[in-house]
């Protein structure tokens, strides 16, 4: 990697968990030129424009979430293992860098809903693809006989996107966990209720 993808990859790594922290329209240059050390000019000679940075943040910070899932499944390829890692990193995630300030996907969905439409299609793709990823999941249990053949795969898929961003957002909103370790909690139960043969 050379100095200039090295400058890039630090400012990215500093200024995602602001952005994730104050959305797109609250996180001013001076944010960024604070949270890097750098100046104005050393950060719009490695990025075009703040749009740029926020886009790569975003990806940043998906990846660092994703990433964290993975290593889960790695270590329980059973489909409910699988399905069980998205409850296990959420339920402790908060406490992580890059889940501590909430959801990189609601966050940056809800702030660039109306106002960003790039950064909102990059959020529309990662639900597009978490929705995918796990209905591919549920499908796998079926086929391997560990799900339940009548499993309704979509409609689970969107059941547990909702609860655990839900449970996420209502935590943030009141900081009572509570709201999260209960929905993830009722999650785990369906996953046996509703899956599990």
């Amino acid at each position: 990697m050379g100095k200039a993808e090295r400058t890039r990859q630090y400012i990215v790594e500093k200024t995602a968990p602001v952005f994730n922290r104050k959305g797109y329209e609250g996180t001013s240059m001076s944010d960024l030129t604070e949270t890097t050390g750098l100046t104005k000019g050393a950060i719009y000679g490695n990025f075009e424009n703040k749009d740029e940075v926020a886009l790569a943040a975003f990806d940043y910070n998906l990846n660092k979430m994703i990433g964290d899932v993975r290593l889960l499944q790695v270590s329980d390829p059973s489909a409910l293992g699988k399905l069980r890692a998205y409850i296990t990193v959420y339920r402790h995630g908060l406490s992580k860098p890059v889940l501590s300030m909430g959801c990189p996907i609601i966050n940056t969905g809800v702030d660039a809903d109306d106002t960003h439409p790039q950064l909102q299609k990059k959020v529309s793709d990662a639900l597009g693809r978490w929705h995918r990823g796990i209905s591919t999941i549920i499908q796998q249990g079926i086929r391997e006989g560990e799900i339940r053949e009548d499993a309704d795969v979509a409609a689970f898929a969107s059941l547990m996107i909702a609860m655990i961003e839900g449970g996420i957002t209502v935590s943030k909103i009141s900081g009572d966990m509570n709201y999260l370790n209960q929905s993830l909690d009722q999650l785990e139960r369906l996953i046996v209720l509703q899956l599990k043969k």
